[in-house]
């Protein structure tokens, strides 16, 4: 069997191919990898021109607010973040460590990919001190074209409401 069953809404159940939860995966995977090791001006690569990137609450999700605390429209928006990060943003040294779960795929809309993937964020400071920063889940739809997937959309939504200092560097 090549890929495994998934209900699409009620009109009855479509496959979803074991070759694009590979794909999936691995564009979580370097999405994730690009935000750890720092390569921040290699993130906007991951999305479509025209893309959506929010981050929000799952309180804000659950009572069908649209606040979000980053939104972006395109990959030039993406492109301005990463320049805001470097060259404008004042915040202490950190980096941060990504633990994704698997992704569960369904088809989404004009070919796509639906994926929800769990996810928990280690903060590490410069002095070393590392703290459990942020859980949640990304929602996302993937493109696959031409043997490559980009996000056409990445929601994070974030478990908590709380964030305790300035969230610079993108999760």
């Amino acid at each position: 069997m090549t890929g495994y069953r998934v209900m699409d809404g009620g009109a009855g159940p479509q496959a979803v191919g074991i070759e694009s939860q590979l794909k999936v995966q691995d564009l979580n995977a370097r999405y994730v990898e690009t935000i750890d090791e720092g390569r921040f001006e290699d993130w906007p690569d991951l999305f479509m021109e025209h893309c959506k990137y929010r981050i929000t609450t799952a309180e804000n999700v659950e009572q069908g607010l649209p606040l979000s605390i980053i939104y972006a429209t395109s990959r030039a928006m993406l492109r301005d973040r990463v320049k805001a990060l470097r060259e404008a943003n004042v915040y202490e040294a950190q980096r941060y460590r990504h633990v994704l779960g698997p992704s569960r795929l369904e088809p989404a809309e004009g070919g796509s990919v639906g994926a929800r993937t769990n996810f928990m964020v280690a903060r590490v400071m410069h002095t070393g001190d590392t703290a459990l920063f942020a859980t949640g889940r990304y929602l996302d739809r993937v493109v696959l074209a031409g043997g490559a997937a980009l996000f056409a959309e990445k929601t994070v939504i974030l478990d908590s409401r709380q964030i305790d200092t300035l969230l610079a560097i993108p999760l």
